[in-house]
């Protein structure tokens, strides 16, 4: 059990640092849509270092969970159209 936990949540870490990579901010800037695609960016970064944090301590639930929750933020916006994001990625739900 613990190296399925170990594999899951070195995998959503990974996935969620790729997705912040990915997604681009394509709203105008200075709107309130553009202020709301910058909140999700940072929650989704805030998330990766919470994930990063509790790694190093040896809690994986909690990594899993941090990560889980930044993944969230992003997936949330791209789905409201406020990052644009690769056409070949496989990392987002887009219907």
């Amino acid at each position: 059990m613990a190296a399925d936990l170990d594999e899951k949540t070195t995998r959503y870490g990974e996935m969620l640092a790729d997705a912040l990579e990915a997604a681009e901010v394509c709203v105008p800037e200075g709107t309130p849509l553009y202020d709301a695609a910058v909140e999700c960016e940072e929650m989704a970064a805030s998330y990766l270092e919470d994930g990063r944090h509790f790694r190093a301590s040896d809690d994986p639930v909690n990594a899993l969970a941090a990560y889980s929750y930044g993944y969230g933020w992003l997936d949330c916006g791209v789905r409201m159209g406020l990052f644009s994001i690769p056409a070949d990625t496989g990392l987002f739900t887009t219907e």
